[in-house]
C-alpha cells in the first residue's frame, strides 16, 4: 500500500461510525479499492518483479503462465497494490479456471507445487486477499485457492478448507562429495553406484524424440498409478515456453529407456517436476542416476537449491524416496476460501475416486490419453 493510500485509509477510518462489525465491513471494502489487476503476460513489470523478488519460483514465471494459458485456456491475472504505470512492488498471481464441470474459481496456481504471494509484509497480503474476496462474491465464484510455500497464511476463519502436502528441498551449496555423503547410504548411494555399474546411459535434451520417449514412460507410469496422463500438448508448450531452462533427462539400459525426468531451472533453483519409469527396471537405479546427474549439473552452474516438489502425505514410498536425498522436508498447506465460508473437499478414499481409478487402469492407451486431455483443464 502506498503512503497516499495509507493516508486515505486513515481518513476513511476516522470518519466511520457504527458497530465494530459494520466498520470492519467498511474497512474491507476500502482495502479492496487499494488493489488493482494487471495481465502478467502483457505487462513486463511482472517479469521484473519475479526476477528480483526473493520468494519467486519457476511457477511465477511468464513461461509457466504462458504454458498454462496455451494448454488449458486459463487466463492469468495479478492483483497488486501498485498503481498503474508505477513500479510493481508486489503481486499475487492466479488463474481464472472456468469449467462447466467443476465450477468457476481462482487458483494460485493450477498444477503448481507452490506459489507464494510476492509481497513485502502481511498488510499487503491482507489488502490483496480482501480484493480477491470481493471478486469471489461479486462474480459468484466457487472458491479462491492459495498455495503458499511459506510466510503469512490466511486466517483460519477465512479459509476453512485446507490440503496438506510435503515439500522436499535440497541445499546445493555444500561440496558435491558432501551432498553424496548426505544421501541415504544403503539406498540412494547404493542405487547411484548400481546404475554406474550397470552401465546405464544418460541422455538429456528437449527434442521431439526425447519427448516421445518421456511421454511413453509417463503414460505407463500414470497407468500404474491409476490416473490419466497430462496432455502431451502441456509438455510441448512447456518446451516451447521454457527453451533451454527445461530438460528431459533419460536413462537407458542398452537401447531400452527405463526412466525419465523433466526439470525446470529458475534463478538459482533447479526444480524436479515430473518423473516416470519402467517398474521392472527399478532395481537398476535409473531414477537415482537421473537425479544425481541433475545435481552434478546444478553444482557446475552454481545453482543453490534443488526443489524435489510436493508429495501427498499418504504416499509413503515417494516421501521416503525424497527423504533419502539429504534435503529438508517441510509442510505445504493449500488454502481455499468461499463466500459461504464452508469447506468442500471430498474425503480421502471416496468411493467414486476409487471406482474411477479402477476404470483408468483398464483403459487402452489411446482412451486413457484422451481422458487426460479432456479432464485436466477441469481440475486446475
Amino acid at each position: 500500500m502506498t503512503h497516499r493510500q495509507s493516508v486515505t485509509l486513515y481518513t476513511f477510518l476516522a470518519s466511520c461510525e457504527g458497530t465494530e462489525e459494520t466498520i470492519m465491513i467498511a474497512v474491507k471494502r476500502a482495502l479492496s479499492t487499494a488493489a488493482n489487476y494487471i495481465q502478467p503476460l502483457e505487462d513486463n513489470r511482472w517479469s521484473d518483479l519475479v526476477q528480483k523478488h526473493p520468494r519467486s519460483s519457476v511457477f511465477h514465471t511468464v513461461q509457466w503462465l504462458e504454458a498454462l494459458s496455451r494448454t488449458y485456456g486459463y487466463r492469468p491475472l495479478v492483483v497488486t497494490t501498485s498503481p498503474s504505470g508505477s513500479e510493481l512492488r508486489n503481486g499475487l498471481v492466479f488463474c481464472e479456471v472456468n469449467s462447466w464441470l467443476t465450477g468457476r474459481r481462482l487458483v494460485s496456481l493450477p498444477f503448481s507445487d507452490h506459489c507464494d504471494p510476492l509481497v513485502e509484509d502481511e498488510s499487503e497480503t491482507n489488502v490483496l486477499l480482501s480484493a480477491l474476496e470481493d471478486r469471489l462474491r461479486n462474480e459468484k465464484l466457487r472458491y479462491v485457492e492459495l498455495r503458499p510455500m511459506g510466510g503469512a497464511a490466511p486466517a483460519v476463519d477465512r479459509c476453512p478448507s485446507t490440503y496438506q502436502y510435503h515439500l522436499h528441498q535440497v541445499d546445493l551449496t555444500p561440496e558435491l562429495e558432501t551432498l553424496f555423503h548426505n544421501c541415504h547410504k544403503s539406498s540412494t548411494q547404493r542405487k547411484i553406484r548400481r546404475a554406474e555399474r550397470e552401465g546405464l546411459a544418460y541422455e538429456e535434451g528437449r527434442s521431439k524424440t526425447q519427448l516421445d520417449i518421456f511421454y511413453r514412460l509417463l503414460l505407463s507410469t500414470r497407468r500404474r498409478h491409476q490416473v490419466p496422463p497430462q496432455p502431451r500438448k502441456w509438455f510441448e508448450n512447456l518446451i516451447q515456453c521454457f527453451g533451454d531452462s527445461l530438460k528431459i533427462r533419460i536413462a537407458f539400459k542398452g537401447a531400452q529407456p527405463i526412466a525419465a525426468i523433466l526439470t525446470l531451472e529458475h534463478k538459482d533453483t533447479l526444480s524436479y517436476k515430473y518423473g516416470c519409469s519402467v517398474a521392472r527396471f527399478h532395481m537398476l537405479g535409473g531414477m537415482h542416476l537421473l537425479l544425481w546427474r541433475s545435481i552434478e549439473e546444478a553444482k557446475q552452474k552454481g545453482l543453490r537449491s534443488l526443489d524435489l516438489g510436493r508429495s501427498d502425505c499418504e504416499n509413503s514410498g515417494l516421501v521416503t524416496f525424497k527423504d533419502r536425498w539429504g534435503g529438508a522436508r517441510s509442510t505445504l498447506r493449500y488454502f481455499r476460501f468461499t463466500a459461504a465460508g464452508k469447506g468442500h473437499f471430498l474425503p480421502a478414499g471416496d468411493w467414486k475416486e476409487r471406482a474411477a481409478k479402477s476404470l483408468f487402469f483398464r483403459l487402452p492407451d489411446r482412451l486413457l490419453t484422451s481422458v487426460g486431455e479432456m479432464m485436466y483443464k477441469h481440475i486446475g
